[in-house]
């Protein structure tokens, strides 16, 4: 009985976190799909896709918490912010998205965020997009 216990609330700890790490990913899809006079770069089912790859990368070891961004690619603030940390959280994330862009928030520009929408407003052209990475044409 105990051990049944234990399991339930583990697994309703777990399914908080997940749910957590996914409020960005729809707070800032919400945000870009809200967005007045239709200043999207992207399609609406676009951003739906890109929601589902932004609750992916949040799961990864790595990330903090992810975005969608206004040009389509992924924000995340990584946990660790070290050279190999990011280097393997870009790796993950272009084996599983070679079409896609993972945009890394400095701890920097972090200083000067205030709510979701300053991130989802955020570019990710200085990032190189996976497929450049992986050679993917």
């Amino acid at each position: 009985m105990r051990l049944l216990v234990a399991t339930a609330m583990l697994l309703t700890l777990a399914s908080g976190a997940a749910r957590a790490d996914n409020e960005n990913c729809r707070k800032s899809r919400e945000y870009l799909l809200g967005t007045p006079g239709g200043d999207l770069s992207l399609t609406p089912q676009a951003y739906n896709d890109l929601f589902k790859i932004c609750v992916a990368a949040s799961a990864m070891p790595n990330v903090k918490d992810a975005y969608i961004l206004r040009d389509g690619g992924i924000a995340v603030v990584p946990k660790q912010d070290s050279v190999s940390a990011t280097a393997a959280t870009l790796a993950q994330f272009c084996d599983a998205y070679p079409r896609g862009v993972l945009r890394f928030i400095t701890s920097k520009e972090r200083l000067s965020i205030r709510s979701v929408t300053d991130v989802a407003r955020m570019s990710s052209t200085s990032s190189t997009p996976c497929k450049k990475i992986k050679g993917v044409s």
